[in-house]
C-alpha cells in the first residue's frame, strides 16, 4: 500500500508535468504571429484552456465510475495526439487544424488527465490534501519549464513552419503521459470508508450550496488576472520589460518555475494558517503587482512578473483541497472538475480582454491596471465564504 501510494504521487506529478506544457503557448504565438494576427495565435490556446471545464468534468465522473487510471490514460493519449495533429498545421490557412487538435483535442485530454491526480491523491493522502494536491498540481506549473527550451530549439529548425515543433514534443508527452498514468490506482477501500462518504457531498448537493459558487467565482478570478499575463509573456516581457528575444523566451520558462513553486508553497501555507485566508492574499498581492508591472522594467519587472506567476500558481495549489475539505474527497472529481468551469471561462476571456485593451489605447499600462483591480475586487470573495454544513439530507430526501 505504501509503495503505490508514493508511485500514484510520483504518477501525478510526472501527468501534470507533460499536460503542463501548454502554458508554453507564448513561444508558439509569437512564432505564428508573422502569418497570423495576434489575436488569431491566440486562438488555440483559449480553446485549449475553454475544453479543459468539460475534460475535467468527463473524467471526473469517469474516474468515480471506472478507474483513475483508465482515466489518466485517454487523458494523456488525447492530449498527445491533439499535439501530434496540431504539427500538420504548417501553414497559416491551417490554423483550423490547430484549433481542431491543440485547442479541442488537446484541451479535452489535458481536463481529463489533470482532474486525476487532484482527486486521487486526496484519497491516498488525507490528512495532507493541501501539500498532496499542491505538489501534483505544480507540476502542472513546471511542464512550461521543461517544455520552454525544448520548443524553442524545435521552433528554430523549422522557423517558416513553427507547428513542426509539436511533432517531436508530442510524441514525448505520448510516452512520459502514458508511463505516469500508468501509476494512478485507487487506494484500497477502508474501514470507516462508507460512513465519511455517506456525509460527503454529492455533486447535485454541492451545486445547491452558495459556496461552490463563491469558490469558482474566486478560481476565476485569479485564473483570468494570470493566465492575461501568461498568454502575452513573451511579447510584455519585451515591450514592457526591455528583453531581447531570447531573453524573453527564457523568462517565459523561468517565470514557469514560480507557477509551479506557488502551487507548491501555498499549499503548504494554506494548510498550517488556513485556505481562506491565503485564498485572499493571493488576490491582493497578484492584483498590486499587476498594476504596478507596466511601469517597470529589467529585473524589477520580472520580480513583479514572478510574483504573478507564483499567486497564479497557488490558487490552483489551493483550491483542490479547499473544495475537498469543503465537500468531502468521495466526489471531488466530478465536484473540483466542475469547478474548473471558472478555469476554462477565465483562459477564455483572460488572453482576449488581454490583448484587447494592450492593443488599444494605453497599452500595457491600462490592461494591467484594469486585470489587477479585478482581482484586488475578487478579493472580497474568500472573505464573505464560510465552510457549508456537513449534515446535508441524502439525496431525494
Amino acid at each position: 500500500m505504501t509503495h503505490a501510494r508514493w508511485a500514484a504521487l510520483v504518477g501525478g506529478v510526472v501527468v501534470q508535468v507533460v499536460i503542463g506544457g501548454v502554458y508554453a503557448w507564448s513561444l508558439f504565438g509569437r512564432a505564428l504571429q508573422p502569418g497570423l494576427s495576434a489575436v488569431e495565435a491566440a486562438i488555440p490556446f483559449e480553446v485549449a484552456i475553454g475544453m479543459i471545464f468539460i475534460g475535467a468534468f468527463v473524467g471526473g465522473r469517469l474516474q468515480d465510475r471506472r478507474s483513475p487510471r483508465f482515466v489518466a490514460l485517454v487523458g494523456v493519449a488525447l492530449y498527445g495526439a491533439g499535439v501530434l495533429l496540431a504539427s500538420l498545421a504548417t501553414t497559416p490557412d491551417l490554423l483550423w487544424l490547430l484549433v481542431l487538435g491543440y485547442g479541442v483535442v488537446g484541451g479535452f485530454g489535458l481536463g481529463m488527465a489533470y482532474i486525476v491526480p487532484v482527486a486521487l491523491l486526496q484519497k491516498w493522502f488525507p490528512r495532507h490534501t493541501a501539500i498532496v494536491t499542491g505538489l501534483a498540481v505544480g507540476g502542472f506549473g513546471f511542464g512550461a519549464t521543461l517544455t520552454s527550451p525544448a520548443a524553442q530549439f524545435f521552433i528554430a529548425q523549422n522557423p517558416d513552419a513553427p507547428a513542426l515543433a509539436f511533432r517531436p514534443l508530442g510524441l514525448a508527452y505520448l510516452v512520459l503521459g502514458l508511463i505516469g498514468a500508468a501509476l494512478l490506482v485507487s487506494p484500497p477501500r477502508q474501514e470507516g470508508d462508507r460512513t465519511a462518504a455517506a456525509s460527503d457531498f454529492t455533486v447535485a448537493q454541492a451545486l445547491r450550496t452558495p459556496q461552490w459558487y463563491l469558490l469558482t467565482a474566486t478560481l476565476t478570478v485569479a485564473v483570468l488576472a494570470g493566465i492575461a499575463l501568461i498568454s502575452m509573456m513573451a511579447g510584455a516581457a519585451a515591450d514592457v520589460g526591455g528583453l531581447d528575444a531570447a531573453g524573453a523566451a527564457a523568462a517565459v520558462g523561468v517565470l514557469a518555475l514560480f507557477n509551479g513553486a506557488g502551487r507548491v508553497v501555498w499549499a503548504s501555507l494554506a494548510q498550517k494558517v488556513g485556505r481562506l485566508r491565503v485564498l485572499a492574499t493571493i488576490l491582493v498581492l497578484e492584483g498590486l503587482a499587476l498594476i504596478a508591472l507596466p511601469h517597470t522594467s529589467g529585473l524589477t519587472f520580472l520580480a513583479l512578473a514572478a510574483l504573478v506567476y507564483l499567486c497564479y500558481g497557488g490558487a490552483f495549489g489551493v483550491m483542490p483541497s479547499t473544495a475537498g475539505t469543503f465537500f468531502g474527497v468521495a466526489h471531488a472529481g466530478a465536484i473540483y472538475g466542475l469547478m474548473l468551469v471558472g478555469w476554462s471561462l477565465a483562459g477564455v476571456v483572460g488572453p482576449l480582454l488581454g490583448a484587447w485593451l494592450a492593443g488599444g489605447v494605453g497599452g500595457y499600462v491600462v490592461a494591467f491596471s484594469v486585470l489587477g483591480g479585478i482581482a484586488l475586487v475578487g478579493a472580497v470573495l474568500p472573505v464573505l465564504t464560510r465552510p457549508p454544513r456537513r449534515d446535508l439530507p441524502a439525496p431525494g430526501r
